[in-house]
């Protein structure tokens, strides 16, 4: 059973940064990809950024130059490094982990930006 949990949200005034974390249960190199997902308030969930088990990395429009997404193997861990915060990137924070056919993910953490 795969267990992720998110850490790192908060409460953040526009322009500032927070990380995000993502601790899974067991090694992370297995993962065919890990990704971020958010939901706003009112809103359905949607796709922030992928980081394939490659290396490679892809990011939404809406935070492609804001926001970065990366891996510490050592620690089973992932980030999402996001600066430059707007309030329409108040949202739940989830994490995805996808092991092909199997979909997982976290709780989630709430990161508010106030204007």
């Amino acid at each position: 059973q795969v267990q992720l949990v998110e850490s790192g949200g908060g409460l953040v005034q526009a322009g500032g940064s927070l990380r995000l974390s993502c601790a899974a249960s067991g090694s992370i190199s297995r993962f065919d990809s890990m990704s971020w997902h958010r939901q706003g308030p009112g809103k359905q969930r949607e796709w922030v950024a992928s980081l394939l088990r490659s290396g490679s990395t892809d990011y939404a429009d809406s935070v492609k130059g804001r926001f970065t997404i990366s891996k510490d193997n050592a620690k089973n861990t992932v980030y999402l490094q996001m600066d430059k915060l707007k309030p329409q990137d108040t949202a739940v924070y989830f994490c995805r982990a996808m092991l092909s056919p199997y979909s997982y993910w976290g709780q989630g953490t709430q990161v508010t930006v106030s204007s």
